[in-house]
């Protein structure tokens, strides 16, 4: 792995980085780390890297890999850049023959989403963008349930993602993490939006493999000053008629990662919760309430798959993040051998065009007073 971004004092590539690291499969072997050529440099160092594979920009970094040996060079490149930043090296190391891995929103805009689409399907190379919490063992349980018909027909779906951390204005302190999120150029159209947002609508599309059809957002900015939306609250339509609610915030003062999300059917229903993410609560017309816990009794094979530890020990956000490059880093080796992996299970280009769709439709939702939006 090769890394764009994520240099001394990230906090998410750092995360990548561990996370690339859990199961065994995956080295950092090269990196630009940051838009500065010293803090490039630097950071390649204190990774432990040797020199010569510590580049000064993603330019030179790709270039210069694709010159060495393929057993020697990167397989693929993770980019953990601010929004802006995600198209232009993606673009670059597809069209060099490098897979990638990118963190989301995808893309700064839906034109550069569908454009980036399409450059993965010409190149034939992977693309995983990690939407970590559908890789938590008790997702892919509730998946496999609601693919299996055990909550039968899905009628209503709640979802929420709150955080408290832009309750007053962090942006103005110098803190990095805030700075960029409220700022168009560098975070897009949406802020909380797109920051957290996706994530709700990736879960509930992951979920209930069904669509968001057309939504309707009424969007706040409650930071003085701030143009991107912080709060925001969608009512969603799915493809089957189902109907639903969506919450976020940055500003809900007190919570700190609260992302939830509760799926009824006709037969049973499911609810799970990031802050507790060992527990599955289900319930039934005529059975008592089950709980499931990771690499517990009567798990889906999909979910014992991504349990790593023995039951009755935490598993959490990393291990999530990790499945993702796991499953990435699995079909990797099949290609890379010849092998043919029929359904890959993380998330791709795909599921980065619709959330960019996700964040267009609320924006344009959100400009006529909350009117009913489709995602085109």
């Amino acid at each position: 792995m090769g890394m764009i971004g994520g240099g001394t004092g990230s906090f998410i590539g750092d995360v990548h980085r561990k996370a690339a690291s859990i199961d065994g499969m995956i080295d950092l072997v090269c990196g630009a780390f940051s838009s500065s050529a010293e803090k490039s440099i630097a950071s390649g160092k204190a990774l432990y890297l040797p020199e010569n594979r510590c580049y000064r920009s993603y330019e030179e970094m790709i270039a210069k890999e694709k010159q060495l040996p393929e057993d020697v060079r990167m397989d693929f490149v993770a980019i953990v850049t601010p929004n802006h930043m995600h198209f232009p090296p993606a673009k670059m190391a597809l069209e060099n023959g490098f897979h990638v891995v990118c963190d989301k929103p995808m893309t700064l805009t839906l034109d550069e989403a569908v454009e980036l689409e399409k450059i993965v399907e010409k190149s034939g190379k992977l693309f995983a963008l990690t939407h970590n919490y559908t890789g938590n063992s008790l997702v892919k349980q509730a998946k496999a349930m609601v693919d299996n018909g055990d909550l039968g027909k899905i009628r209503k779906i709640q979802v929420q993602y709150l955080q408290g951390w832009l309750s007053t204005a962090v942006e103005a302190t110098g803190q990095k993490q805030a700075a960029w999120r409220v700022d168009p150029k560098r975070s897009g159209i949406g802020g909380a939006l797109g920051d957290i947002g996706t994530h709700a609508e990736n879960l509930v599309e992951y979920i209930t493999g069904l669509k968001i059809e057309e939504l309707a957002a009424d969007l706040g900015r409650f930071g003085e000053g701030r143009v991107l939306d912080d709060d925001g609250n969608v009512l969603i339509r799915m493809e089957n008629g189902a109907k639903g609610t969506m919450s976020f915030s940055q500003i809900a003062l007190g919570e700190e990662n609260n992302l939830a999300i509760k799926v009824y059917g006709e037969k049973g229903s499911l609810e799970w919760h990031q802050e507790n993410p060992n527990q599955l609560i289900t319930h039934w017309l005529d059975e008592p309430v089950k709980i499931f816990t990771p690499n517990g009794n009567n798990l889906y094979p999909e979910a014992l798959a991504v349990s790593r530890i023995p039951a009755g020990h935490p598993e959490g956000y990393l291990e999530a993040f990790a499945t993702v490059y796991k499953n990435f880093a699995t079909h990797l080796l099949a290609v890379l051998n010849g092998e043919i992996i029929e359904k890959p299970d993380y998330p791709t280009a795909k599921d980065g065009v619709r959330g960019m769709q996700f964040i267009y439709a609320s924006v344009e939702s959100d400009k006529n007073n909350a009117a009913w939006t489709k995602l085109s």
